[in-house]
């Protein structure tokens, strides 16, 4: 059996086209897929695998799965949910919300998780008048639709530049109206009751990789640095060129941070 470096190297000694060809980071996950456990990537709110198809372009169909927060309007009850759905011991990768779904699942079962990438998120509770701030769009939501929501959301959760990126946008914005305003009304309810993530971030011992858009206003990168502090086995990467969203923003540069950290 060859090891990676090695068959690499012997592959590009028989085929003098291979470097032309050859896709490092999906060969990197096929030896992954043999050796470590399955990945459940979490979207965040209003989000599906729309946000992680960069990633999964790379990854073997076999390796990842994309968690459904569709139906709970409880963040416990989310990652409980994401917990009965895989096995003993896996990987997991979460987006905003996702990612506080992620870290109350190692908080839950620190045992079964031996990775996890956080990205764009936080760990605060409840701040002052954020519950009204909330209150207000879900209404806004149940008055004017999701296509309103989604032109007033997502201005602030992209960085500004690539709001000029049609293809992005428009993908963005038919996640979004794959949506309703009951789904958006139980996501805001989760996020709302959100335990405190700070009180226990520095139990979790397993190795992290928090990943943030240098542009993202509503997840900033202090808050990941505050993240960083805490968690006894963390890294912390700042992708430039992003917003919120930038795991689609920049995604080959973020997939390409993921599968390296999880190989």
């Amino acid at each position: 059996k060859f090891t990676a470096d090695e068959f690499i190297t012997n592959a590009i000694d028989q085929d003098a086209n291979f470097l032309t060809t050859f896709n490092p980071y999906r060969f990197t996950c096929l030896f992954w897929s043999e050796s470590v456990e399955k990945l459940l990537l979490i979207p965040g709110l209003l989000c599906d695998e729309t946000v992680w198809k960069p990633l999964l372009s790379i990854l073997d169909n076999d390796l990842a799965s994309v968690a459904n927060l569709r139906t709970q309007d409880d963040l416990t009850q989310m990652a409980n949910d994401c917990l009965a759905q895989m096995p003993v011991s896996f990987a997991i990768a979460g987006h905003s919300l996702g990612a506080r779904v992620a870290m109350e699942m190692a908080r839950l079962a620190p045992e079964r998780i031996s990775r996890m990438v956080l990205l764009d998120t936080g760990i605060h509770p409840l701040r002052s008048g954020e519950l009204e701030k909330r209150k207000e769009i879900v209404q806004f939501t149940y008055d004017n639709g999701m296509q309103a929501l989604a032109e007033r959301w997502l201005k602030g959760m992209v960085y500004a530049p690539n709001l000029e990126n049609v293809e992005l946008m428009q993908a963005l914005t038919s996640m979004v109206l794959r949506c309703d305003a009951d789904l958006h009304a139980r996501q805001i309810r989760a996020l709302t009751n959100r335990p405190d993530a700070s009180s226990y971030l520095a139990g979790i011992k397993c190795p992290v990789l928090l990943i943030v858009g240098k542009e993202d206003q509503w997840s900033p990168v202090s808050q990941h640095e505050d993240m960083m502090r805490l968690l006894p086995n963390a890294r912390l990467e700042v992708i430039q060129n992003a917003g919120h969203f930038a795991p689609v923003e920049q995604g080959d540069a973020v997939a390409k941070l993921i599968v390296e950290f999880l190989a």
